[in-house]
């Protein structure tokens, strides 16, 4: 089979295991750096990627991704069916809600108190732990808390919390006091996202029974198939919405996931300065190749090899430990994040309450990664290849 001569000669320049032991040395370790690096990179990406989706799932289901509120006499509820079959929306529900006080014998916590409707679909379902969605809604001032707030309260099952709503007040004797009411516990639930120390839920109609309000007077909530879409699903809605008062997720938790999002760069970045001093070990030992090899370079040159193929011997050279880095270290890093629990509980790390790191494989994210490594150790070769092609086979050759 045919095969260039620049690319035999390359290889055959890896390959070789004779020659000065210093080169190979730092030949080596470019190899090895560069797949270090990859795993490492490979890994912390694919577990703040997981992270990312799994905050996600867990927090921006449980609110919504847009709420349309009424404006000049517009009222959401009446589009409610309309909304419901929006492109990229995958469920439309009424919404309600209030900021309130929760108090025990023991405690006395601050959070919003989101009404639930029977007979739509209710984003704290897949979290249940004990009791259900649906004996909060049989039953009047029922009240649906987090794993969290039960255990800060020290309530269960079939506790009462009295929950107190600072903004609507009524005269008493004793003055303006804040309206308040018993409610009981009738499910808790555990999403393990930020949201359940700050999150509760209630009948809808009881909360809006108490917040006095009619029974068409609620907002829309719209939780749409991708929450991170929602800039595109307001622009290709953006006559439709022009109706509404309306506010997006980001409004609430955009300062969290933008967080999420600037951590998640700066690991890679430093991540990637491994891959980068590893592409400046190529160099270096390329530019020791040349300087070791000036013989045989000039030795080619007399029997034909051009400038250009004497440039590309060393290219290919380079480009072989840049390839076999990033194939080594593209496999151990998936190899190591799809088992990153195995390990961390195989060294004996356990992470707190037992929990075990999400994990997502992005295609886009690793392609990306993996071109980028080999992109920067072919630029690594372009130096000491073109340092070779200006070799004069007569000054080397003058006293061999």
């Amino acid at each position: 089979m045919f095969q260039s001569v620049s690319l035999f000669v390359g290889l055959r320049y890896s390959r070789s295991s004779k020659g000065n032991a210093f080169v190979s040395f730092i030949s080596f370790f470019s190899i090895a750096g560069i797949a270090l690096g990859l795993m490492s990179l490979i890994t912390v990406n694919s577990v703040m990627n997981g992270f990312e989706q799994s905050l996600k799932n867990a927090m921006l289901d449980l609110i919504p991704h847009v709420q349309l509120s009424e404006k000049d006499n517009a009222q959401p509820a009446e589009n409610l069916d309309m909304l419901s079959v929006l492109p990229g929306v995958k469920r439309a529900s009424p919404y309600v809600t209030s900021d309130v006080i929760l108090q025990t014998n023991k405690e006395l916590v601050g959070v919003r108190l989101q009404g639930s409707f029977s007979g739509y679909p209710t984003a704290i379902h897949p979290h249940v732990e004990s009791g259900s969605v649906k004996a909060m809604h049989d039953s009047r001032y029922q009240l649906a808390i987090s794993r969290f707030l039960a255990n800060k309260l020290d309530v269960r099952l079939g506790s009462q919390v009295r929950v107190i709503f600072p903004d609507i007040t009524s005269y008493t004797p004793l003055g303006r006091v804040p309206k308040q009411r018993l409610f009981t516990v009738a499910a808790i639930y555990n999403s393990r996202s930020e949201a359940d120390t700050s999150l509760a839920f209630a009948d809808g109609k009881s909360l809006m029974k108490l917040l006095k309000r009619q029974p068409n007077e609620f907002d829309v909530s719209l939780t749409l198939d991708d929450a991170f879409s929602v800039g595109a699903f307001k622009s290709d809605n953006q006559k439709l919405l022009s109706d509404f008062s309306y506010q997006d997720w980001q409004v609430q938790q955009g300062a969290l996931f933008a967080a999420v999002a600037m951590e998640k760069r700066v690991m890679s970045l430093l991540l990637a300065l491994i891959v980068v001093v590893a592409v400046f070990n190529i160099v270096s030992a390329l530019s020791m190749m040349v300087s070791e090899k000036q013989g045989e370079v000039a030795i080619l040159q007399t029997l034909g090899f051009t400038p250009n193929k004497i440039a590309q011997v060393f290219m290919i050279q380079g480009l072989y430990n840049g390839v076999v880095g990033t194939f080594i270290g593209s496999i151990l890093g998936l190899l190591l994040a799809a088992n990153i629990n195995e390990v961390l509980s195989f060294v004996g790390l356990s992470l707190l309450g037992g929990m075990a790191l999400p994990v997502k494989f992005d295609t886009v994210s690793l392609s990306f990664i993996i071109f980028t490594s080999l992109l920067l150790s072919f630029l690594a070769t372009l130096y000491p290849a073109q340092k070779a092609a200006k070799v004069m086979p007569a000054e080397v050759l003058r006293y061999e």
